[in-house]
Parts: C-alpha cells; structure tokens; sequence
C-alpha cells in the first residue's frame, strides 16, 4: 500500500491512504518428550490468524456483483455499507475481494476526525499489510459526490494509489470530488449513529494530534493500537450480504508462478 500522509491544498488540509507491516514474537517453548518412544511430541501448530489468500493480491480480482452490501460489527455496535458497482467498479471490486476474504476483521479506525471523516483500513495484521503495499488500483472517474456517508478510498495525491484504506464522509466533503480519484463506491445505509458514535478523542497524529501514527500501525499491527490507543473503536468481524439470487464470485485459478504485481 502507498504511504499517505496529509496534505495541504488550497489552505484546507486533507489525507491520503497507507499500509503497514508487522512483527509479532513468540516465546520459544521446550519440546516436552513423548510418552511413546523417544520422539518428541509435537504441539499443533496455531491457526493462523487471518486468510492467507490475503498475502497473494494479484490473485484476489473476482468481479463484485451490481450491487451488495457489508455488515461491520464494530465495538461500538453495527453498521452496514451498501455497494454499487456502477459508481465505482474499479473500487467496488476490490473492496468486494478484501471483505470475502476478512480483510477488515479486526482493523481499527485509527483516525476518527469529527466533522471530517472516519479512516481505517490498516491491517491488523503487518504480513497482510506488506502484501497489498504494491497492490494498488487505476483511479476510478468520480461520478458520485462525497457526501455525508457515502465510502471513499483513502490515497494520496499521486494517479492510481488505492489500495485497502477507505473513509467514510462525516459531513458533505464536496471539494474532494475534484481533487482526482476520490470516488465514492458505496453509502452507509443502516448505522450511521454507530459511525458518529466512534472514538475520536485522541484527535490527528502527531504534531497535530495525539493519535496513532501510520507507519506504526502497519509495522506492528493492531497490537500497537490496543496497547498504546485503548480507547480506539475497531471492526470485530465483517459480513458479505450479497443480493437475492446472486452467488459468491469463485476464486480465479491459482497459476503456477504468480505474475509480477503491476505498479
């Protein structure tokens, strides 16, 4: 994911999206010694954490249906984000492919900027970070306005830099829609009390702020955030709500060396 930092234009300050990358340690453990035998008995090893298929962007590219909808559970209480594709299909397609496969599960919304926007989007995960880091999408043409609740991705000020980061507009955001690539893919159609209601007391990131620093979050992954942000909100799990009749895209078929990702 590209680096986003904020930017000042025209006297107004905005935002841009970012990744991250993390590093979790483990105590080593001594192999206890079987009962059976001299071999050691084994420990299984430890589920992972999150969707491996995550680590292999360039295969997660199936095409969104028309329209579908996303349920965020959130430590706060629930809100669902409905989908058209026809507004952003580039975006749409991608925000598909990230929800099917958990992305967002347990990601925190690490810039709540009253009166502005809610940003989150930062795995919680730093190994699932790094993979979508040069995983970015072409601009999409804006042909919705940012306003008060309607979904956006997060980029910087550079052409095509989306990647997983999105925002939801908490008032009417009209100057972003000329600023070039800001397109809003969906709009929150139930709980939009619940998103007012997120945590946002810890304001920007230093110096303006006493809130989390990106480059941080995608180092070391949520486990910064609960121990450094207690207070922070964050997404419990994520649910594909899909229209009646349609079927969840197949996954495409796993080629024998991946190609290259394109910048």
């Amino acid at each position: 994911m590209h680096k986003c930092g904020w930017v000042m234009i025209a006297g107004m300050l905005f935002f841009a999206a970012v990744p991250c990358n993390d590093a979790r340690a483990q105590a080593a453990q001594a192999q206890p010694k079987s009962t059976a035998g001299n071999a050691p008995a084994h420990k299984p090893a430890a589920a992972n954490p999150y969707d491996r298929a995550l680590l292999r962007p360039a295969l997660l590219i199936a095409k969104a249906p028309a329209t579908y909808q996303v349920k965020f559970t959130t430590t706060k209480g629930d809100f669902v984000i409905s989908v058209t594709r026809a507004w952003a299909p580039l975006g749409a397609d991608r925000f598909y492919n990230l929800v099917r496969h958990h992305f967002y599960d347990n990601t925190g919304f690490f810039r709540v900027h009253p009166k502005f926007v809610v940003q989150w989007g930062i795995s919680a995960y730093p190994p699932v970070t790094a993979a979508w880091e040069h995983a970015p999408i072409k601009d999409d043409p804006v042909v919705q306005s940012n306003l008060r609740g309607y979904v956006t991705y997060a980029k910087t000020n550079d052409p095509n830099t989306r990647t997983a980061q999105v925002f939801i507009n908490l008032v009417d955001n009209q100057r972003l829609d000329t600023m070039g690539g800001f397109a809003p893919f969906g709009q929150v159609t139930e709980g939009m009390e619940v998103v007012d209601a997120l945590y946002s007391g810890y304001g920007e990131a230093p110096p303006d702020g006493q809130g989390p620093e990106q480059d941080k979050i995608e180092k070391l992954g949520k486990a910064y955030l609960d121990k450094g942000f207690p207070n922070l909100d964050s997404t419990k799990t994520t649910t594909l709500i899909l229209p009646p009749g349609a079927t969840p895209a197949k996954a495409p078929a796993t080629p024998k060396s991946t190609p290259p990702q394109k910048p």
